[in-house]
């Protein structure tokens, strides 16, 4: 991918069918208020009628929404992703475009390792068997695309295949968990030990 590429946006699974503008805007608000409940309680404690609670509607809306937990799950792993993915091909920098492809990566890393930390639950959920993990998920190999665009733009030295395996090895979610959970380590430490790895690759 040259320097100047910008990946696109990967179509998720279960996204909705076309809509009219206020069963989007209905829908959305649905995901936002579920995604601020997992965030505070983790997922696994997260019902629809604590969601239809929150929201103020009935819980029959969210059930006709999403058909049941496990869709409005599904749906809130879908409506997260494709945020962060808008976020670091089209928001503002240093995400976004226009900042150095140092300062771009460093941004991603501390935006994947956020996101991943607030959506653990779900990615580890969803997480495919080793033998898939690499081969059949759209979203990581966007991810791939992205990051190997960076170290390219920003003439990184060394096999940028591997580089970016390295990298992205870094931001997996069962790793972040296991630092954060398990070893007790603080995400602004998680973070900044991804700043200092971009710093030693690209200078």
């Amino acid at each position: 991918m040259s320097a100047r590429a910008q990946p696109s946006l990967l179509p998720l699974a279960g996204q909705p069918r076309r809509e009219r503008a206020d069963a989007v805007r209905n829908r959305t608000r649905l995901l936002e208020v579920a995604a601020r409940l997992v965030a505070q309680h983790g997922a696994a404690n997260v019902t629809m009628d604590a969601v239809a609670a929150a929201a103020e509607v009935g819980k029959g809306t969210v059930f006709r929404r999403f058909g049941d937990r496990a869709g409005l799950m599904q749906a809130l792993l879908d409506h997260a992703g494709r945020a962060f993915q808008q976020a670091f091909i089209s928001g503002p920098a240093p995400l976004g475009p226009g900042a150095p492809p140092a300062d771009r990566l460093r941004a991603f890393g501390a935006a994947a390792i956020d996101h991943q930390l607030r959506y653990r639950d779900l990615y580890l959920a969803a997480e495919l068997p080793p033998e898939r993990r690499y081969t059949d998920d759209p979203p990581r190999a966007l991810l791939a695309r992205h990051v190997a665009g960076l170290l390219s733009a920003a003439e990184t030295e060394g096999d940028l295949e591997l580089l970016t395996e390295a990298l992205l090895a870094y931001l997996d979610t069962a790793l972040i968990t296991h630092l954060h959970t398990q070893r007790g380590m603080a995400a602004e430490r998680i973070t900044a030990g991804w700043s200092h790895l971009v710093d030693r690759l690209v200078g």
